[in-house]
């Protein structure tokens, strides 16, 4: 049987299947790498417990998923060019942490996009690119609907905090897995909303994280 190169096999005809793919936690993007504040939250005693990490995530995916996730919503929809998706997720970043985190996951992001769709070109999210911008545009490349790229983006949001609580806290993975269950219909209900148009609400808290986790002395996670 002759293998097929990746990026080159019609992926983007299943667009379930990669959605699914796009949403798993050991991408560059996820829990493995970034916690989404999750970290600095349990650093100052704000996480503690199961309980406590789904109000985090909750209140996560309620603010910070949504922003992002209509922002992706928007350049897949093609309702925003990526040059313009940037600016506005620039003015919805106020932290410079934060910012940089976007960065970093956008360029694992891009090295990701690069590899799936070599066809596709991707000069737009050179050098740098935030990550619901160049979600967006996988989005596009992969066949998905703005609806299912804001769902990818909401769940990996959620997804990713839920991962690396459970780490830095040593909780037990069911009791994780359960609460990602449980906040899932929130996810479908929130990357509904994203596909209504830019959000532009903002919830400090997680703004204060990034800056503090930013000068913590050896992180375990880059956010």
């Amino acid at each position: 049987m002759t293998a097929v190169p990746i990026g080159l096999s019609g992926i983007g005809q299943a667009p379930l299947a990669m959605m699914l793919s796009l949403a798993d936690s050991r991408l560059p993007v996820g829990g493995h790498v970034h916690s989404g504040g999750i970290e600095q939250a349990v650093a100052d005693g704000d996480v503690r417990s199961v309980v406590t990490l789904a109000d985090f995530l909750r209140r996560r995916v309620e603010t910070a998923a949504l922003v992002a996730a209509s922002v992706a919503a928007q350049v897949a929809g093609g309702k925003l060019s990526v040059q313009r998706a940037q600016r506005e997720m620039d003015a919805r970043t106020p932290s410079s942490a934060a910012r940089q985190a976007s960065y970093s996951q956008g360029r694992g992001m891009v090295r990701l996009a690069k590899r799936l769709y070599p066809q596709h070109d991707w000069h737009e999210h050179s050098p740098v690119s935030h990550l619901p911008v160049i979600s967006g545009s996988v989005g596009v490349a992969a066949g998905l609907s703005p609806q299912q790229t804001a769902l990818v983006l909401v769940y990996t949001t959620m997804s990713g905090s839920a991962t690396a609580g459970q780490r830095l806290l040593a909780l037990d993975p069911a009791d994780v897995a359960v609460t990602i269950a449980e906040l899932s219909p929130l996810c479908e209900q929130v990357a509904e909303e994203a596909t209504t148009g830019l959000a532009d609400l903002s919830d400090p808290i997680f703004d204060l994280y990034a800056e503090r986790h930013a000068r913590r002395e050896m992180p375990l996670f880059m956010s």
